[in-house]
């Protein structure tokens, strides 16, 4: 049979059907259409894995600022902080969150999972769950192929750069991927991983692009790690059973139409938001003279 899959439901019913897990559906159908094995498939991703921890590392070490002066240390920073005042899995995924894309700001080498600004999302808030659980590798695979499939379907249906449709397409098909992943790994349904896409994506969306100056610095670092936490969120209540009134699919069309609908000013052009602030402005100004 076909593995074949156009949105998130279609993956949900070839699992279900199939009586096999979300993730299982995107990797049949990537062996299904492409001249690779499972084996080939494995170890690309955990070559991906590899590079996740790599990012983290840079960003944890490396605590220079960055040219324009307006990143870098702020992840070392959080590394030491006392006392805490959330879980230490949200704040770990906050901090390699942030930690990733400060590496990424510094010209480390990052995974875009969608985008290089929203690439900080995924590698934090699945490395926190890995470490307090425990999870063995294969499980985490697992977890990146799920990730991917809910990529693939935002990708092909909607879109993921900010400047079609804000940063709602960025940070949060990162986020719904990040929560999709995490729902997978814990061992969650099919379903379970839908409302973890549907209830992630609906709470952010209208968000606006609007990087400081050009670069994907302010607010876009920060940003990162407030939205690891915010898929932890969506996948602790998925997991605890709580449903999407909205089936994931149309939420994922509603962002794109919302997005399609915002100002030009607030899809990654710098003309709005945060960007023309005075203290944007006069950022901006100063990135310029260098």
């Amino acid at each position: 049979m076909s593995y074949a899959y156009d949105t998130v439901a279609d993956i949900i019913r070839l699992a279900e059907g199939n009586k096999i897990s979300f993730g299982e559906v995107v990797l049949r159908n990537e062996l299904e259409n492409y001249d690779r094995t499972e084996s080939d498939v494995f170890n690309e991703i955990e070559r991906r894995l590899d590079i996740f921890e790599e990012s983290i590392q840079a960003g944890l070490s490396y605590t220079e600022k960055t040219t324009s002066g307006m990143s870098g240390g702020q992840a070392a920073h959080l590394n030491g902080q006392r006392p805490r005042f959330m879980s230490e899995i949200a704040y770990k995924a906050m901090t390699y969150a942030i930690a990733v894309n400060e590496a990424n700001a510094k010209m480390f080498r990052i995974v875009a999972c969608p985008t290089a600004g929203s690439c900080g999302v995924m590698p934090g808030a699945v490395k926190a769950i890995v470490e307090h659980y425990k999870l063995d590798k294969v499980t985490v695979i697992k977890g990146f192929l799920a990730a991917s499939g809910i990529g693939n379907v935002v990708a092909n249906r909607a879109c993921v750069a900010g400047a079609v449709g804000g940063c709602q397409a960025e940070i949060g098909t990162a986020a719904c991927m990040a929560a999709g992943a995490i729902v997978e790994m814990m061992g969650g349904t099919p379903r379970q991983v839908g409302d973890a896409v549907a209830l992630c994506m609906k709470n952010l969306l209208g968000l606006a692009c609007d990087p400081v100056a050009g670069l994907v610095e302010v607010p876009c670092v920060k940003r990162n790690g407030f939205y690891a936490v915010h898929a932890i969120t969506a996948a602790e209540m998925a997991l605890a059973g709580i449903e999407s009134q909205i089936p994931p699919d149309e939420v994922i069309e509603t962002m794109n139409n919302i997005g399609r609908a915002m100002p030009v000013a607030l899809r990654e052009t710098s003309d709005g938001g945060l960007a023309i602030t005075p203290t944007g402005l006069a950022i901006t100004k100063r990135v310029q003279s260098l």
